[in-house]
């Protein structure tokens, strides 16, 4: 890169001394397509060097310095101007002077903490990535590589199912169960539906996966609901004492963890949505949250010793807490 036709160009990139082994994941970019990306854990050393090519060997090249830095930041989408960095290391390759030839520079971020996992969503992205900058008078020459962050839990010590009554009085009362209120990313969930009291003319029954992202403190909230996924669980009417059963796969939808007040920034919470629709077109409906999370056992073999032992440090997500007082559901008047 050349500025004004002064000084000389360089080809700089950064590669990563355990390139050929380690895995890769595929994160989905702003634009909503998906790329891979070298895949870290929580507690691993980030290493290799930063290459400088120089075009024109019979020139020059005068800098102010040349360094690395690892950093995660928060990107805000309506405050983009700010970036909110919450892991920021730097090392420094070379003091300011000159570069004749092409070369290398090693760098070794030893155990980075990378507390929370990568996530680009509707109006929020967490991206973590390596800067390399020659600082230069003019313009610095500055080269940028991203990572992916995969956070693992362990097997939660509770995990509770969820077992709630609800209706509307005397004209629906239904009673559902969900095997766990925990489910790791590529679980099943489990349960039933059982049919109380029917005086309404159902249809239709399905179940959806609702996304909820939070951005955003006091007055600046902005709550962004995505439907992942609907599953249709009955199609006809439903008579008093019939059970239905839910086997839904988690597996081949788009999920992330549960995020909770991730650097007081951003939330991701996750909902199983009951929906009955009767025959005139009217949605009842009832809401219940799930916490998901990484299941670390399907990655630990291919993952390397650091990423182990972080990920046995790594504690299970937090509890739900007991399950709320059954409320009824919402009639036509709180439709979606």
């Amino acid at each position: 890169m050349s500025f004004f036709g002064f000084g000389q160009s360089v080809e700089v990139e950064i590669l990563l001394n355990d390139a050929e082994s380690r895995k890769r994941a595929e994160h989905k970019t702003e634009d909503g397509k998906k790329e891979k990306y070298f895949l870290f854990y929580d507690g691993e050393t980030v290493s290799g060097k930063v290459s400088l090519a120089l075009k024109n060997p019979n020139k020059r090249l005068e800098h102010q310095g040349i360094k690395i830095e690892f950093i995660g930041q928060i990107e805000l989408y309506y405050d983009r101007g700010n970036h909110h960095e919450f892991v920021s290391l730097v090392k420094d390759l070379a003091r300011p002077g000159e570069i004749t030839q092409s070369q290398a520079f090693d760098f070794e971020f030893t155990h980075v903490e990378k507390p929370y996992e990568s996530y680009t969503g509707q109006n929020v992205k967490l991206r973590y990535f390596l800067r390399a900058t020659i600082s230069r008078r003019l313009n610095d020459v500055v080269k940028e590589m991203d990572i992916v962050v995969h956070t693992l839990s362990t097997y939660p010590e509770l995990n509770s199912s969820i077992k709630m009554e609800v209706g509307i009085e005397d004209c629906l009362h239904i009673e559902f169960e969900y095997n766990k209120s925990k489910y790791h990313l590529k679980d099943v969930i489990v349960g039933k539906i059982y049919f109380l009291l029917v005086r309404i003319k159902i249809k239709h029954m399905e179940i959806d996966i609702i996304k909820r992202e939070t951005t955003g403190t006091g007055p600046n909230v902005y709550h962004e609901n995505d439907t992942i996924a609907k599953y249709e669980i009955m199609d006809g009417a439903p008579v008093r004492g019939e059970s239905i059963p839910i086997r839904l796969f988690l597996a081949g939808y788009e999920l992330t963890p549960t995020m909770r007040d991730i650097n007081k920034k951003f939330s991701v919470r996750y909902y199983l949505n009951l929906v009955l629709i009767d025959e005139e077109e009217r949605r009842y409906f009832k809401q219940q949250e799930v916490v998901l999370w990484r299941k670390g056992d399907i990655v630990r073999k291919s993952m390397s010793h650091q990423a182990a032992i972080a990920s046995q440090r790594f504690e299970g997500t937090t509890s739900l807490g007991d399950v709320r007082t059954p409320s009824q559901l919402s009639d036509n008047n709180g439709r979606q």
